[in-house]
Parts: structure tokens; C-alpha cells; sequence
């Protein structure tokens, strides 16, 4: 079973090809929601020596990001590397 951590958000780096998908309307209307509820969902990363590599999550971990926050809730799950 997945654990929820609080990750730092300065520590998980997005692989480029997860940057194309971003759409900037979607983080700032995800930020505005989690002004209110909070953060929902946990993203998934992977560890890369003392860091994370994003797996899932980019418009939530750049909504947080936006709103200055400097931790994220996430799951840190095996990752194979094809």
C-alpha cells in the first residue's frame, strides 16, 4: 500500500516531455480550487538519488507551486525504466 508523504516541491524535477502537456488556464483554475479545498490528490514521483522525478501530477505540482507553497502531497512509487 502507497504511503502519502509531504515531498519538497524544490526536490522533484518534471522530465521535458511532461512539460508539452501543460496548459497554464488548467494550473491557474487548479490553484484557485485549492485555495479553497486544498490539495485532493497526492501526485506520484519516483526517486532519482535524493531527489524525485514526476510521474503524475504537473498542473497540481505547478498550481502549488504558483501559490508559493513549498511541499506537496504525493506517493513515491517503483518506477522500471524501460
Amino acid at each position: 500500500m502507497l504511503k502519502k508523504e509531504d515531498l519538497p516541491i524544490g526536490s522533484i524535477r518534471v522530465p521535458v516531455k511532461r512539460l508539452k502537456t501543460l496548459d497554464e488556464g488548467r494550473v491557474m483554475a487548479l490553484a484557485e480550487d485549492m485555495l479553497t479545498n486544498g490539495q485532493l490528490t497526492p501526485i506520484r514521483v519516483r526517486t532519482d538519488g535524493d531527489n524525485y522525478v514526476l510521474i503524475e501530477g504537473l498542473h497540481r505540482l505547478k498550481a502549488l507551486k504558483a501559490l508559493g507553497e513549498e511541499t506537496i502531497a504525493g506517493y513515491i512509487v517503483q518506477a522500471r525504466l524501460h
